[in-house]
C-alpha cells in the first residue's frame, strides 16, 4: 500500500531531510509552505497523514490543525521549534497526534509516522466483515467507521480518541491507569502524563463530561453498562 503524505514546512530543508529519508518507504510525498497551500491540495487530494509545522506565513499550523479537524480526522504529526510545555499540549488540544520539536533526529521522526500510520489505518481491519457497535447508555461507538453517536448525534474522534473511547467502553466501570490507557490509545509504552490529560479532557468535551470518572491516585472508567450489536 502507497501512502500520501503531505508535509506543511517553510523550511524547504526540514521538508527535503524528512523526504530523503521517507525515499525507501512506500509513499506519495506532497509539499507545501503554509497552511493556505495545505488546504488547497487537501481539497482535491486524498492524504493519509500530515505533517505540520507551526510558525508558518499565511495560515498557521495551529490554525491549519483546527481548520482540518473539522471534516477530517487524518493522523496530525507536529514538527516545530516551539518546545514550550503549553505549544505541546495546547498543539495536542486541538487536535494533533503526536507532538516532536525540533532539532529532531530523523530517525525518530519516521519512526512516528510509520507509527501513526499504522495505528490509524489498522483501526478498521479486523472489523470488516462485521460492523461491531458498541452501546453504554446513550453512547454508541461505531467500529467500523471509528464515530461515536450520542442519542443518533455523530462525534467524529481522532485516532488515538477513538481506541481509547473503545477500550473504556469495552469494559464499562472498570478503571484503567494512565498506564494502560496511554499504551493503548498511543501504543507505545512510553507514558506521557500531559498527553492522556489532554486527550481525556477532549474525549469527555465530546461525549459528555459526566461519562468519563477520574478516580484520584488510579485512572478512569466510563460510567454504565455495556452490550454489543
Amino acid at each position: 500500500m502507497t501512502y500520501h503524505i503531505l508535509h506543511v514546512d517553510d523550511e524547504k530543508e526540514i521538508i527535503k531531510l524528512l523526504k530523503m529519508y521517507l525515499k525507501s518507504e512506500e509513499v506519495t510525498h506532497y509539499e507545501a509552505a503554509n497552511g493556505r497551500e495545505a488546504l488547497a491540495i487537501l481539497a482535491v487530494q486524498k492524504i493519509d497523514l500530515l505533517i505540520v509545522d507551526i510558525m508558518m506565513p499565511e495560515i498557521d499550523g495551529f490554525e491549519l490543525i483546527r481548520t482540518v479537524r473539522k471534516t477530517n480526522n487524518l493522523p496530525i504529526l507536529v514538527i516545530s521549534a516551539r518546545v514550550e510545555a503549553s505549544d505541546r499540549i495546547f498543539g495536542l488540544e486541538i487536535g494533533a497526534d503526536d507532538y516532536l520539536t525540533k532539532p529532531f533526529d530523523p530517525h525518530e521522526a519516521i519512526a512516528r509516522v510509520k507509527a501513526l500510520l499504522r495505528r490509524y489505518h489498522s483501526l478498521g481491519v479486523s472489523n470488516e466483515a462485521r460492523n461491531v457497535r458498541l452501546h453504554v447508555g446513550s453512547l454508541e461507538l461505531d467500529t467500523h467507521a471509528c464515530t461515536a453517536y450520542i442519542s443518533g448525534r455523530a462525534i467524529e474522534l481522532t485516532a488515538v480518541e477513538f481506541r481509547v473511547l473503545k477500550l473504556l467502553m469495552e469494559q464499562p466501570g472498570r478503571v484503567f491507569t494512565k498506564e494502560q490507557i496511554y499504551e493503548h490509545g498511543w501504543q507505545d509504552p512510553l507514558v506521557g502524563d500531559n498527553n492522556v490529560r489532554v486527550m481525556m479532557s477532549k474525549l469527555r468535551e465530546k461525549i459528555g463530561a459526566d461519562r468519563i470518572k477520574t478516580i484520584r491516585g488510579l485512572g478512569y472508567r466510563l460510567e454504565g453498562s455495556h452490550e454489543t450489536t
